[in-house]
């Protein structure tokens, strides 16, 4: 964990001390399932609900001796206990404690991503509503294509952020199990009734047939499901950075007075947030390799998943965290540049209109093939014009493609010059916008 890229709100739950708080979380719900059960009595188990506590020095110590964490824990509890401490993981071997632990910390990770994600979806709506009707140019291949809003670019964003909570909120119904099932996962030690009473204490599920471990499928989904979470989330990053290009300049992060971009060029304005949260998505997806090789333990159980775990999970969680938080800010705080759209979008001297023009001409008897013709050839004129540079508007304001259109004898045997300029109108791009956001905002 860096802590550069940290929230303590997340970054709190997967301390040292949080750790081995949630392992003692573990042992006394089955300290407390014993007693239901009859075998702990009342006093003692009074005696170690109330008492037990460990140190995190203590256990360090110990383990340095032990060279195992979950055994110096033990020790360090039981040293903070009487004559009860006999009856302190009873029963029970060292997953049971440590992965029921995890599935906590999990737990109270994931609702806070899915906090996040929620914060996320309600700036992504703000600004889609505030930029509706903002006219922009729509991009295939990084290339001009036919007129949209800026709304509806954040629109898509909303509608594939509430996938993404669906698949959190069904993700979390996947990790939220612990196990009590013994060295062997057999129950040859603790009965069945001892786990589901520890689990409903702790509100998790049990695993149905665990063996020595939680298996790691649960949480290879979860390492998919973050990394599909921050891949959208670069998608969105990666768009903003494009918009920022000088070239196009149709929407910037926002830069803070005595901000600097430059150590070299004091006019620099980089889009340093963006750029950060790309990189950091890499990092997340990285993170899916050693989940998913972690489901193949041998038998049933090895330890090999255990110190990619102890990276890959507070990461995983602490990095989307921080992602989710800064790019909720961009969009937040985000500059848009309505000015700027409008003039990219008439950059090509119409070209945008062209599919409007092709629909036309079917419509008045003439084939797909030949209305492609006539409609393509006065494009490549107006794509000539534009290599040299010359003007794609004329005194009156018309667009350089409506000119060449309107002096093309065989497109006016079709179409009349009002029909023409009729397709050059933006309002027939925007008319299904009211629809669409009913549709995603629903």
């Amino acid at each position: 964990m860096v802590e550069r890229y940290a929230r303590e709100e997340m970054s709190s739950k997967w301390t040292q001390e949080a750790r081995y708080a949630a392992w003692l979380e573990v042992e006394k719900a089955a300290v407390k399932a014993w007693n239901k059960l009859g075998l702990i009595p009342d006093e003692d188990c009074e005696k170690i609900v109330k008492n037990a506590k460990f140190s995190v020095e203590r256990i360090e110590e110990i383990e340095a001796i032990t060279k195992h964490d979950l055994i110096a824990f033990n020790t360090s509890v039981s040293e903070s206990l009487g004559e009860e401490s006999r009856w302190f993981h009873y029963g029970m071997t060292s997953s049971d404690a440590v992965d029921t632990g995890v599935a906590l910390q999990m737990r109270d990770s994931l609702e806070i991503i899915i906090k996040d994600v929620k914060m996320l979806m309600e700036s992504i709506k703000k600004r889609a509503e505030e930029h509706k009707y903002t006219l922009m140019v729509g991009r295939s291949h990084g290339i001009h294509g036919e007129p949209i809003t800026f709304g509806l670019t954040l629109a898509v964003w909303y509608d594939e952020v509430a996938r993404h909570l669906k698949n959190l909120e069904d993700t979390m119904e996947v990790i939220v199990v612990g196990q009590i099932s013994g060295a062997m996962g057999n129950f040859a030690h603790a009965p069945l009734e001892l786990e589901e009473y520890a689990m409903a204490e702790l509100g998790l599920k049990p695993e149905p047939c665990s063996n020595q471990v939680i298996h790691r499928d649960r949480y290879a989904r979860l390492a998919t499901s973050l990394a599909l979470l921050a891949s959208s989330v670069e998608k969105f990053a990666v768009q903003v950075r494009h918009l920022q290009r000088t070239e196009v300049y149709e929407a910037e992060e926002y830069f803070a007075a005595g901000q600097k971009g430059s150590s070299a060029m004091p006019h620099k304005r980089n889009p340093i947030l963006t750029e950060n949260i790309t990189g950091l998505a890499r990092m997340i997806r990285a993170y899916c390799i050693p989940a998913m090789e972690n489901v193949a333990l041998w038998h049933e159980r090895d330890i090999s998943h255990s110190s990619t775990e102890r990276f890959w999970l507070p990461d995983a969680f602490i990095t989307t965290d921080f992602m989710l938080h800064r790019m909720n800010s961009v969009i937040a705080n985000l500059t848009v540049m309505p000015e700027n759209m409008m003039k990219n979008l008439n950059l090509t001297g119409g070209l945008v209109f062209s599919q409007r023009v092709l629909l036309e001409l079917p419509l008045q008897g003439v084939s797909r093939e030949d209305a492609y013709k006539i409609v393509q050839r006065n494009a490549m004129k107006v794509w000539q014009e534009i290599q040299q540079g010359k003007p794609t508007t004329n005194d009156k304001g018309e667009s350089l493609y409506l000119q060449y259109l309107l002096a093309d004898d065989e497109l006016r045997k079709s179409l009349s010059e009002e029909k023409i300029r009729e397709c050059f109108n933006f309002d027939y791009y925007t008319k299904n916008v009211d629809k669409i956001f009913n549709r995603v905002f629903k």
